[in-house]
């Protein structure tokens, strides 16, 4: 079987260093982010997710420095339709294709709020944002198989005969990752991309929500953050640490935008942390960072070798990929590719060696 790819969240912004504290925005550490960067590069981190929203830097040009500054490691670029003419992208990613030797992945978000889509002068709703990310795809792909000159006439594009010199490196694409909890996200994540990402939930589940996707045979990927010590008291301790003065004007903020969302991803994040018991969905996953941090900070919590046989779990019910963070984030990405992973791999290989 192959082994599960673990990807990490770059901290565009310097909001993760605790739990229950409000974003740290309005600077950008761009020093910090190169070395960042680097030690997941030299960790052996796969790829590092860079986020989209109006409070972090934009990742284009993030990216676009980064691929420079490291070796192997490869970028997931999170972007959203409609704030690109699909032509004018395909050239952006294009262009970074060749500056990383392909290192460059994508992740379309059709978008979580009217209220910053519409900071952005993007007022469709949310089913329509769909539908467009539909077109959107399909003409990139049109791109890369070779197709000159494109002409396209949708319901959200309008194309003559478009033309690009560069083609995307050695003729190929990037990977597509589609994001989205609702039924037409998973729709379009089956007929347009490689993987449907999404964020956590127990292993039942992910087995449960993907087992139409799995069939269809698409990849999952899931978007949580991971605490992981030496002892599993030392980890509790950890958690409760974190969640000492916690910043109560920021999660009635976090309230009251969820409360505006039009995400199901989101909904469904909060859902399931308002319905678990102390905070806890299972033994080992953590939800009470869900109200400061929304959906992505589900948290599998546990000593190194707890949460390497959790993730296993994730394994088993067809998960493929992780995109991990953490509180603080690097801190957490050293001890897990030190402690964590190490484990995990010896139990992938005795999991192949049983159905081998």
């Amino acid at each position: 079987m192959t082994p599960l790819r673990i990807h990490w969240c770059s901290p565009l912004d310097s909001g993760q260093q605790k739990a229950s504290d409000k974003y740290d925005t309005g600077r950008l550490d761009f020093a910090g982010i190169v070395d960042f960067a680097q030690e997941a590069d030299e960790l052996g981190i796969d790829s590092l997710l860079m986020g989209i929203s109006y409070h972090m830097p934009d990742p284009l040009p993030m990216i676009g420095a980064l691929v420079r500054e490291t070796r192997n490691v490869k970028f997931i670029l999170a972007y959203r339709p409609g704030l690109l003419h699909p032509t004018l992208f395909t050239q952006v990613v294009n262009t970074l294709s060749w500056m990383s030797d392909k290192r460059i992945a994508l992740n379309l978000v059709a978008g979580i709020s009217p209220d910053e889509q519409a900071y952005y002068g993007d007022y469709v709703a949310h089913d329509g944002r769909y539908a467009r990310t539909c077109e959107f795809i399909e003409i990139l792909r049109r791109f890369w198989a070779g197709e000159t000159p494109l002409s396209h006439h949708g319901d959200f594009y309008q194309l003559d005969n478009a033309q690009l010199g560069l083609p995307f490196k050695d003729l190929e694409r990037p990977r597509l990752y589609l994001s989205g909890a609702s039924g037409i996200a998973q729709q379009v994540a089956v007929s347009h991309s490689d993987c449907w990402l999404r964020y956590g939930d127990t292993p039942e589940g992910i087995a449960e929500a993907a087992r139409e996707v799995l069939a269809a045979g698409r990849s999952v990927g899931i978007r949580m953050h991971v605490l992981a010590r030496e002892t599993r008291d030392e980890a509790l301790a950890e958690v409760e640490a974190m969640m000492e003065n916690p910043d109560q004007q920021h999660r009635e903020w976090v309230r009251q935008f969820v409360a505006r969302c039009d995400s199901e991803a989101v909904k469904t994040s909060f859902r399931l942390a308002e319905g678990a018991h102390h905070d806890w969905l299972s033994p080992m996953l953590w939800s009470g960072a869900v109200a400061y941090r929304g959906g992505p900070a589900l948290c599998v919590v546990g000593s190194y070798e707890e949460v390497a046989v959790y993730l296993l779990e994730y394994k088993k019910a067809g998960v493929s990929e992780f995109i991990f963070s953490g509180w603080p984030t690097r801190d957490e990405m050293r001890r897990f590719c030190q402690h964590v992973l190490p484990r995990l791999r010896e139990l992938e290989a005795d999991l192949d060696r049983q159905h081998g």
